[in-house]
């Protein structure tokens, strides 16, 4: 257990005096207890390396090093919060509010995502790799309480463990596969690939609370499905499927759940399609709904990091982005990485029964690129209570693939303030259910509103599977070469309103309905900004307005982070 440093931290105009915890990356032997003094925005520099402009955490070193200076090498830009690892395993305390937080905000906003990106001497390449790293904000009264900790997943324990890489990540893979000369080693990888031995559990990418209250950390790994303490921040364990279908291996990264149920699909890579299950909520037990072939003649199917589903049916993606096992065995990552890229095969849409797992329309569609399904929802032009059309939105990367490999962190950190962020849209997919062969995608609205970026979305939840109105999502104003700002789009009049701040990286707006509300944009929306200044700020916006109603300033940065989940107070 790394060791505990009690901090008093006098704070600039932003804060107050507060007491905070720190537990910094060292081994117990490091350094014992004690009581020091920081200046404002010193914590998140604690025991810091700088190597090659990048600041690098470090973990089990013998003893600390003095506070870092800040540094002042001319002409060199300095490297973004957004992509520099945290510097401490955990830290709480009390954040001051600028602005006033509605008194009927009550609960816990949690935030995943990668946190800390070297282990060792070994810097990760890709945004995707890093150690997961939970953020809370608890709101009560009008006060903010904040916190952070790394998850303890195996991956991370056996990081800290042997100071090394020990799992497979995204673009990962450890130094014992790529040396061994062994000719008969690579079978042994080609079992622990399959088996899931190799592949990490680190679960970085997103957080949900189910319907039974329990709160659980994910990424497209099943063993990377880990349990928390949504209070504390604390690991509990694995989440135990009580079914078969962890053989399976992998999953989407973004299950749908309700109070009552949760879905998601798995992918088959050895009979290529799709599992489409279910699992009540106080079950741990996943039942198989259906099944989706693929329809294209590749050998992998279709990356599924999200989905959408409608009050009746489940709409799964077929992407000519397709899962590559020949890419899974390299040792070096392509540009794709884990994926390849199959135009040629086709891009489809299935949308299946939720009651009977029937597979009611099977469609052709314009060749597409998404991480992230909006909402979907039924269409009835007749007139008779039957559905005809599924409208199914998505942030669209305009088929472009290059997105994966602009999220490399050595691109991240050269090019900030370059215009080179590939462009994304709204793409709205229309659906026939009338055993049509080909389905539509169009523009919902015009790129250019929000900056030809649109990624890390979310919706008032009441609005799930419905006919609904707006979309909260990361835009940009260029130049950038990441989303660098929150964007609300409305659908029906096609318009947007924008939020941005000069050298701020904000992270997925999440919005949060307020209780007994009428309209649909009547609630605020959540994001944890990382500054170009080293600093980091949580914001509050007017769900409705978009303007700023509070901030509070972390007394640290926190890196770019990726999903969250909104957990009411009891």
């Amino acid at each position: 257990m790394a060791s505990l440093i009690t901090t008093k931290a006098m704070m600039s105009h932003h804060h107050v005096l507060s007491s905070t915890r720190i537990t910094t990356l060292y081994s117990d032997n490091s350094i014992g207890d004690q009581q020091i003094k920081t200046k404002p925005q010193v914590p998140h520099r604690l025991f810091a390396r700088r190597i090659f402009g990048v600041t690098r955490a470090v973990i089990n070193s013998a003893a600390p090093s003095p506070l870092p200076e800040k540094e002042k090498v001319e002409g060199e830009r300095r490297c973004h919060v957004a992509w520099t690892s945290v510097q401490q395993e955990n830290w709480e305390g009390e954040l001051t509010v600028q602005g006033k937080i509605p008194t009927w905000l009550n609960g816990t906003y949690l935030r995943n995502g990668p946190g800390l990106w070297n282990i060792g001497d070994h810097d990760f390449r890709h945004l995707f790799d890093g150690y997961s790293t939970l953020v809370k904000l608890q709101f009560d009264g009008g006060r903010i309480f904040a916190a952070h900790r790394l998850l303890e997943s195996d991956a991370y324990k056996a990081a800290k463990k042997h100071n090394r890489l020990c799992y497979r990540e995204f673009s990962e893979t450890p130094k014992s596969v790529i040396i061994n000369k062994n000719p008969f080693s690579g079978i042994g990888e080609i079992v622990r690939l399959f088996s899931g031995e190799s592949l990490t559990d680190n679960a970085n990418t997103g957080v949900i609370k189910l319907g039974d209250g329990r709160v659980m950390c994910l990424t497209e790994t099943q063993k990377g499905s880990i349990l928390v303490d949504h209070e504390t921040l604390e690991t509990i364990g694995k989440f135990e499927y009580d079914d078969v279908l962890s053989d399976h291996m992998i999953q989407s990264a973004h299950p749908i759940v309700t109070e009552t149920e949760m879905w998601t699909l798995i992918p088959d890579l050895v009979k290529p399609g799709y599992r489409v299950v279910r699992m009540e909520a106080g079950s741990n037990k996943r039942e198989v709904v259906g099944r989706v072939r693929c329809r294209s003649g590749s050998w992998g199917p279709g990356w599924v990091h999200s989905f959408a589903v409608t009050e009746n049916y489940v709409v799964i993606p077929e992407m000519p982005l397709r899962y590559s096992v020949k890419n899974l065995l390299r040792a070096e990552p392509t540009p794709l990485y884990k994926f390849e890229w199959c135009p040629q095969d086709g891009a489809f849409i299935h949308v299946m029964s939720k009651l009977t797992g029937e597979v009611v329309a099977s469609v052709e569609v314009p060749a597409y690129v998404t991480f992230h399904f909006i909402n979907a929802y039924e269409e009835d032009k007749n007139g008779d209570g039957k559905a005809t059309v599924i409208i199914a939105d998505c942030c669209e990367h305009n088929a472009d693939t290059r997105i994966l490999d602009m999220l490399r962190l050595d691109t991240l950190r050269s090019s900030h303030g370059h215009d080179v962020l590939p462009d994304a849209r709204i793409g709205r997919f229309r659906i026939p259910l009338d055993g049509s062969k080909y389905g539509k995608l169009e523009t919902a609205v015009e790129a250019e509103k929000h900056g030809r970026a649109m990624d890390m979305c979310s919706i008032n939840p009441l609005y799930l599977g419905q006919k609904y109105r707006y979309v909260y999502a990361c835009g940009a104003q260029r130049p950038c070469n990441f989303p660098n700002a929150l964007s609300k789009v409305d659908i029906v009049e096609k318009k947007v309103k924008n939020w941005h701040e000069h050298g701020m990286i904000p992270s997925e707006p999440f919005f949060v309905p307020r209780p007994g509300a009428t309209h649909e944009d009547d609630g605020v929306v959540i994001s944890i900004v990382s500054e170009e200044n080293g600093g980091s700020f949580a914001i509050l916006l007017d769900g409705s307005s978009f303007e700023e109603i509070a901030r509070a300033k972390f007394p640290y940065g926190l890196p770019y982070g990726l999903h969250g989940c909104w957990i009411p107070k009891d």
